[in-house]
């Protein structure tokens, strides 16, 4: 790791984390675990980016960076346990205090999903929602995967296609792909095929409902 010269950053550092931790940004004080910093790297990817604010604890109070380690760790969890490896910018603030806050970026990946290394030894895709990294569904990854290939997109709007466009444009919140199914008459793989190419399409999304992620239009 390169040394991080730290530029004075009272002013900045008191106003971004007011915002609290949100769908953009999390407080990372103790850096232990690559893995598990590798599971906020992939949330952050796989939806609009983001940064970690090191050296600050959970309610916002500033304890500062502990050591270059702690560097070290963040920059392993993006070489290593992101699949693939994602890059990162670094800058250094200086608290009122003293204490040095680290800034890691990350910016959205064009190559979604990417993976982070768990635990139990799997691979395994997250998304930013507020301020917790949930893990995306099968669904979500096959559609990520259908947006980066190469492969043209041969959907045609038949009768079933609009069937089930139809009920996710008339719902008033999101619908879930057992919903689809039953309104469309339609069997489970056909939904999910034609949803994975109205995603990558553009013309709908996922959102998480209910403690589920969800169709809905795009907007």
């Amino acid at each position: 790791m390169k040394d991080i010269k730290a530029i004075r950053g009272k002013f900045y550092l008191a106003r971004i984390i007011a915002e609290g931790e949100h769908e953009c940004q999390d407080f990372k004080f103790a850096i232990s675990d690559a893995k598990k910093i590798a599971k906020s790297l992939s949330a952050f990817a796989n939806h609009k980016g983001g940064r970690l604010l090191i050296g600050v604890k959970d309610n916002g109070a500033i304890a500062g960076v502990r050591n270059e380690e702690d560097i070290y760790v963040i920059e392993q969890a993006a070489q290593m346990y992101c699949r693939p490896s994602q890059e990162l910018r670094f800058t250094a603030f200086s608290a009122e205090d003293g204490a040095i806050v680290i800034r890691a970026e990350i910016d959205a990946s064009p190559d979604k999903p990417v993976q982070a290394l768990d635990t139990d030894g799997r691979w395994k895709s997250y998304r930013r929602v507020a301020d917790e990294n949930i893990l995306a569904t099968p669904l979500m990854v096959r559609a990520w995967r259908q947006l980066r290939s190469d492969r043209p997109i041969a959907l045609t709007l038949g009768t079933t296609e609009r069937s089930v466009l139809d009920v996710i444009r008339r719902a008033t919140e999101p619908v879930d792909v057992n919903l689809i199914m039953h309104e469309a008459t339609v069997s489970r793989r056909t939904a999910e095929s034609i949803i994975i190419d109205l995603y990558a399409m553009g013309v709908v999304d996922f959102r998480f409902h209910n403690r589920q992620f969800m169709i809905v239009p795009a907007e």
